[in-house]
């Protein structure tokens, strides 16, 4: 293998690792808020998918034009989801917490099988293709403005989350929710708006994705078991451990199927992840 593939292989690592770690960071959101792991968060990735495409596809909307519309969309579909199903089950037992969101991912990606069928569709001639070269490294330049938007975004959430009341309110809410009701914080405003925000980062990175990625009913499969090993290796409701851990998901997804063999590239991503699991299993960085 050569410098320049395996340079390559790097810089296409590196900026699929960005939106791997905004997809995981709503999950992770969620987590360190409640504590419960939504299994319906690859088929919201792929609801977010099929409102871009669909914005396209009778509108004329790229996907960077309708990025905002699908955010918000899946804000609501998150706040929704808490409303309608997790505040009843937030008191029942882990099990019944894990049948709620698993049966929401069955319903949503049957729904979707039913109503859109079963084949890829894909936005065609998007306002961002083509590709550029760079001493003698060729970046996509869908590929590289879907990292740059998924870096921004990710850098907007962590300005929310530290440096803004509400998101200050959030965190004392995930560090110790009985002792932020008692200093005056509405903690099931905070949930609902938690599922809000987990939700929109998913949005904002199907709406990226659907730049250079087929859309179909199985889409988030794939991306919601990286996230989720995303999530374990940067700790378990770290926000910004999630970037780090994206783009180690990301390096080790690409160079794995360099260097060994592109059907066992996802092989070296859950090694990594079981090696954590066992010598650190609060995650690298821990708790946030």
């Amino acid at each position: 293998m050569t410098a320049e593939v395996l340079l390559q292989g790097i810089v296409s690592g590196l900026l699929m690792g960005f939106v791997y770690a905004l997809i995981a960071a709503g999950l992770s959101l969620i987590f360190g808020l409640m504590e419960i792991v939504n299994f319906a968060h690859g088929e919201f990735l792929m609801l977010a998918m099929f409102s871009t495409y669909w914005a396209w596809a009778l509108w004329r909307l790229d996907p960077v034009v309708s990025l905002p519309l699908t955010a918000a969309a899946l804000f609501l579909l998150g706040f929704a989801t808490y409303q309608g199903l997790i505040r009843w089950v937030l008191g029942a037992p882990m099990l019944a917490q894990i049948f709620a969101t698993f049966g929401l991912a069955i319903f949503l990606r049957s729904a979707a099988q039913a109503i859109w069928g079963v084949d890829f569709h894909l936005v065609k001639d998007p306002l961002v293709q083509g590709r550029i070269s760079l001493a003698g490294l060729f970046i996509g330049l869908p590929q590289l403005m879907a990292s740059v938007g998924a870096l921004l975004a990710f850098v907007f959430l962590n300005w929310f989350i530290s440096r803004t009341e509400t998101g200050l309110a959030l965190r004392a809410t995930a560090q110790d929710r009985q002792a932020a009701s008692l200093m005056g914080i509405d903690t099931e405003r905070m949930f609902a708006l938690g599922w809000g925000i987990g939700a929109a980062c998913v949005g904002v990175a199907g709406a990226l994705l659907t730049i250079f990625f087929y859309v179909f009913p199985d889409v988030g499969a794939s991306f919601a078991l990286l996230a989720y090993v995303t999530v374990a290796l940067g700790g378990f409701g770290n926000v910004p451990g999630t970037l780090v851990a994206g783009v180690v998901v990301g390096l080790i997804e690409v160079l794995g199927g360099l260097l060994i063999a592109p059907a066992l590239k996802y092989v070296a991503v859950f090694v990594l992840y079981l090696l954590v699991v066992l010598w650190r299993p609060q995650g690298l960085f821990g708790r946030f």
